[in-house]
């Protein structure tokens, strides 16, 4: 596919159907996201999968709460990646304290897209997720205290006939500029 049409394609799924992800499909976004490209190439990420069907449903369970019930959709996906930010290299961890970047944080996003991007290619949908309980994931998925998970992305095939949104975002030349502001 064409890496536009591939962009253009990709959104946020938030119906799937309970169709099992197949391994080589998973294990190919997850290639694409371990290849991302990250400060310093530091690499600052673990993948965890969570596809056994009452863990997933745990770790789903901390995406919402009766006062924010708009993750519950993360129930139906037969998979959710855990992204967990790991100690980058001294250089980054140093460049990060000058410029006042979170450079680790800018890579998972990097490494989030590219797994999203090679999902939507496999035909499968996804979502990001930022919106979740820290502290019972980690205990859950025994990821220690002192790393941070930057976000958790759903997996799974969309529901049949899941509708292909339009794109509403701002105008090209709304946030392009050539040489100055």
């Amino acid at each position: 596919m064409n890496f536009l049409d591939l962009v253009k394609q990709r959104q946020s799924v938030r119906r799937y159907s309970p169709r099992k992800v197949e391994k080589e499909k998973l294990e190919r976004c997850l290639e694409a996201a371990r290849l991302a490209p990250s400060a310093s190439n530091s690499q600052p990420w673990t993948f965890i999968v969570v596809d056994d069907p009452e863990l997933k449903e745990r770790v789903a369970r901390q995406t919402y709460d009766n006062l924010m019930s708009f993750n519950k959709f993360v129930s139906q996906a037969p998979v959710i990646v855990v992204f967990v930010i790991e100690k980058p290299k001294i250089i980054t961890r140093i460049g990060s304290k000058i410029k006042s970047l979170d450079y680790p944080l800018i890579d998972i996003g990097i490494s989030s897209e590219h797994f999203c991007l090679q999902a939507t290619d496999e035909g499968l949908g996804t979502c990001m997720i930022g919106w979740f309980n820290e502290k019972p994931i980690k205990m859950l998925l025994n990821i220690p205290q002192n790393r941070k998970i930057g976000l958790l992305a759903t997996l799974g095939y969309p529901i049949e006939n899941y509708k292909q949104r339009e794109k509403i975002r701002k105008s090209f030349d709304e946030v392009v500029r050539y040489n100055s502001y």
